[in-house]
């Protein structure tokens, strides 16, 4: 859904609350929340106006400014319930004495209807108001046994949830166990084949240079073959040269010699 909140937290399994800076972070967020967020403490002025006029009558109207006047209540008036006769100027006046008398019946009227009203009152009265009770009774009863069944499932809610955050933070930290593991495991796995990386490269290095000195020696090894082959003609004619010059010798010893001592 567009707008949803994931809420990753496991408030039934997460710890380390307590840690120093944790409230302060937690206090941070909360308060770059409030920045962002855009109803200030007036909640009511992003409302539309209420339409009162539906609700406010002529009595409500002068009541509410009696209020905000800051005037006393008027007490109740009496007057209805008088039986005043003609004014001393009407005594004679036969239609203030007729006023009069026809108030005085209108009050004996209402008086005789509240005497009814109280006779009803005392014969149905008190089972009208004990089947009241008792409507209110098995209302209220009902209420509590809504507000058990609500309590109850938020007992429910809590415990399935505080179940699967417990199975699901063994999960996670079995899960962050064996990451690490891996991690650590990628890691020496990655510094062993830089070992080998850098033990290779200095074999290559060896070998290059056991190559280059075989090379070397091979070509030192075929200029000493090439000077021993270009020596021996040499030495050969220096040889006979020798054993010639020694013969001669040998010749000229002979010549200088007499034959009988030879």
């Amino acid at each position: 859904m567009a707008g949803e909140v994931f809420i990753d937290a496991l408030p039934y399994y997460d710890q380390g609350y307590d840690e120093p800076g944790i409230k302060e972070a937690a206090y941070a967020l909360i308060e770059e929340e409030t920045r962002r967020y855009r109803p200030t403490k007036n909640y009511l002025e992003l409302l539309t106006p209420i339409d009162q006029l539906p609700f406010e009558t002529e009595i409500l109207k002068r009541e509410f400014e009696r209020m905000a006047s800051r005037l006393p209540m008027e007490s109740l008036s009496m007057k209805r319930y008088e039986l005043p006769p003609p004014p001393i100027g009407r005594q004679n006046d036969h239609s203030a004495w007729t006023e009069c008398v026809e108030n005085s019946m209108a009050q004996l009227e209402h008086q005789a209807e509240r005497i009814a009203n109280l006779e009803l009152l005392s014969k149905y009265g008190s089972l009208a108001w004990r089947i009241h009770n008792d409507l209110l009774t098995k209302m209220l009863e009902a209420a509590q046994k809504q507000l058990q069944a609500i309590r109850k499932q938020i007992q429910e809610i809590n415990w399935n949830r505080k179940k699967e955050q417990t199975e699901s933070g063994t999960t996670l930290k079995t899960l962050q166990e064996s990451w690490v593991k891996l991690v650590t495991k990628n890691y020496e796995i990655e510094r062993a084949c830089q070992d080998l990386e850098q033990e290779l490269e200095k074999m290559k290095k060896r070998q290059e240079d056991l190559r280059h000195k075989k090379k070397k020696r091979r070509r030192e090894d075929r200029e000493e073959v090439i000077e021993i082959e270009d020596d021996q003609p040499r030495k050969k004619e220096k040889e006979n040269k020798d054993e010639s010059k020694e013969r001669k010798r040998v010749e000229f010893r002979a010549e200088d010699y007499p034959e009988e001592l030879l």
